[in-house]
């Protein structure tokens, strides 16, 4: 199984720099990471260009030109331009557990695409560690959902079982199969501004048969803290966005129209 590490940013770079860097300590690497890039600037593309060099594995820059919020775009392009058979999906804030990518690849099975967890870093603690990087665990001050910390297998099986729910999805740590993601176009590219393309995106899941699994105590990640970027606001778009999700769930659509097949491998400026 060929894997790929799909990371989301922003104009952070120096929390993505961080993101990478811990992917680079990961005991299991993915044969490859995409960058997918909504529209960030030079300083961004500087923190991928200058890790290309000392990466073993191929690091490619997907970015779009910024006109607003398109993450379900750009998650496009980075799935179009992917050639893992199994995807794993974090956004450009979370900070990997070494053995993150191990737990995902482990966990994966046919059927399901997977939703695993996040440790929240506190605003104060988010300065702290891009100032000063270190190890992060249990025992840690300034961060919440604890219990999260912890790696168990007994503990992930014993809270792996089917499910059929789109609450509490996140795309921040998502993993599915690539072949799943073709069946259903990807994301809907009709989704722009933050708010429900990952929930509209798992429910054209389970329209196609495919079911849920919750990575608990595995795939540990801390969620570095983050205010309301300026990319968007947020609140003009969120009643559209649920609209287009009721009209999903209501008309058990299975693909979107606007989707990942208006992309080709090519990493296209847009």
């Amino acid at each position: 199984m060929k894997t790929s590490l799909i990371i989301t940013t922003y104009k952070r770079p120096d929390a993505l720099e961080l993101v990478l860097k811990s992917v680079l300590e990961q005991k299991v690497l993915p044969d490859e990471i995409l960058v997918a890039d909504d529209g960030s600037g030079e300083a961004t593309r500087l923190v991928v260009k200058g890790l290309v060099g000392i990466c073993p594995i191929p690091l490619i820059h997907c970015w779009q030109q910024d006109k607003g919020f398109r993450l379900a775009r750009v998650r496009n392009l980075a799935i179009a331009k992917s050639t893992g058979d199994y995807l794993i999906m974090v956004d450009g804030d979370m900070l990997l557990n070494k053995y993150f990518v191990h737990d995902h690849i482990e966990f994966s099975k046919a059927g399901f695409f997977v939703q695993g967890s996040r440790v929240l870093l506190s605003e104060n603690k988010t300065a702290d560690i891009i100032r000063q990087p270190r190890k992060l665990g249990f025992f840690s001050g300034g961060i919440s959902n604890r219990l999260n910390t912890v790696r168990s297998a007994v503990g992930r099986y014993l809270l792996s079982g089917k499910k059929k729910s789109h609450i509490g999805v996140r795309g921040c740590n998502m993993a599915f199969w690539k072949e799943d993601a073709e069946k259903v176009n990807g994301f809907n590219e009709e989704f722009v501004g933050w708010g429900r393309e990952d929930s509209e995106f798992v429910v054209r899941l389970f329209n196609n048969g495919i079911f849920r699994r919750n990575l608990k105590f595995g795939a540990v990640a801390f969620h570095l803290f983050h205010g309301t970027d300026n990319q968007d606001s947020t609140a003009g778009f969120l009643e559209e966005n649920e609209t287009l999700l009721i009209k999903t769930i209501e008309r058990k659509l299975r693909r979107c129209y606007f989707g990942l097949d208006r992309h080709n491998a090519i990493v296209e400026d847009a």
